[in-house]
């Protein structure tokens, strides 16, 4: 009996063991709620493959893939033609930007005294955001806000410090709707701030809004939602106080330009009065030919589960899912991963 158990642990120990691919990815924090969802679940379908994320905000995650420290990236801000040539001559591949999501960004806020949704106009945020506007009773809050009582205290910015998709949105939003920020701040994953305390991260602001009194930052509609930080309405293209939402998000995506060839397009203050002005897709960052043939194939079948069986996991996170007709040309571009 004892050499037949030894003859057995021998064959054991003799059998190889199964194989894991692991792929690494970096980038935005605004869709790290749903990517931590989808990694996880996808892992669990399918043995031998393990997707590793880490979420270090947009800019990182355009560096890494450029680098090629990461088998992916992901990002908040379509990659520029200048980022997407620099990408091409270092790694002699393609980097696609495929759509994964769309999401909300809201101003979120701590208020003393304050209970109810305030509503902010475009005037208001990029006065605040320029530091022109500095107290909490102003003028141009309290005017579409009747009835409510706001305290005479200082307004308290908060934005992040890391090179940040969720910045570009705000920011390229913001260079929509005001000359000033345009001219003198413009829009980017990172920007010179004229005011206002940095944070890292969408987990950073959240989390500085929820201990400042008299705070306001943006943050991934997620963020507010689970760190029970109160967020306002703010005055889309065609004049109507929306907060930020599925459906808001769902009729920006409707209503903004044809989705282009490469998917870079942005539909911040997209016209229509069911739109939320202040939405966009997300993006992974997928090189189109994989320096590992096997981690190529792992991604294109990642995305083919994404479509699938993601999509239908993303409103429960606060996320949209992407409009069929945006889903369908994916669907194609997926055929270019290799």
């Amino acid at each position: 009996m004892r050499r037949l158990t030894l003859l057995l642990l021998c064959a054991f120990l003799a059998l190889p063991l199964a194989a894991q691919t692991t792929l690494n990815g970096a980038g935005a924090t605004f869709p790290n709620p749903i990517y931590s969802k989808w990694f996880s679940e996808y892992d669990k379908a399918h043995s031998g493959v393990q997707i590793n994320y880490q979420s270090l905000g947009s800019g990182a995650g355009i560096r890494g893939v450029t680098e090629g420290t990461v088998d992916f990236g992901a990002s908040d801000m379509p990659m520029t033609d200048g980022q997407l040539a620099e990408a091409q001559a270092k790694l002699k591949t393609t980097i696609l930007n495929i759509p994964s999501v769309l999401g909300a960004v809201v101003p979120a806020y701590n208020v003393p005294g304050v209970s109810g949704d305030i509503k902010f106009t475009p005037e208001a945020l990029a006065g605040i955001f320029l530091g022109k506007i500095t107290k909490w009773n102003d003028n141009a809050i309290t005017s579409v806000n009747p009835g409510m009582q706001f305290p005479d205290k200082p307004i308290i910015v908060v934005h992040r410090s890391d090179g940040s998709g969720t910045t570009f949105i705000w920011t390229d939003y913001l260079s929509k709707v005001s000359a000033d920020w345009k001219s003198q701040v413009g829009s980017n994953t990172s920007v010179k701030w004229p005011i206002g305390l940095g944070q890292k991260g969408n987990e950073g602001v959240a989390g500085s809004i929820r201990q400042l009194q008299g705070a306001i930052g943006y943050v991934e509609l997620i963020y507010a939602v689970q760190n029970n930080i109160t967020y306002g309405s703010v005055r889309n293209a065609d004049g109507v106080f929306l907060k930020g939402s599925l459906e808001g998000v769902t009729a920006a995506a409707a209503s903004a330009p044809t989705m282009p060839a490469d998917f870079r397009v942005s539909i911040t203050n997209a016209p229509g009065k069911n739109s939320y002005p202040i939405a966009s897709f997300t993006w992974l960052l997928i090189p189109q030919q994989s320096k590992d043939p096997a981690k190529g194939k792992i991604l294109a079948d990642f995305l083919s589960w994404m479509l699938a069986d993601g999509e239908k996991m993303v409103s429960a996170l606060s996320y949209a899912p992407l409009p069929e007709n945006v889903a369908q040309k994916v669907k194609e571009a997926i055929k270019q991963v290799k």
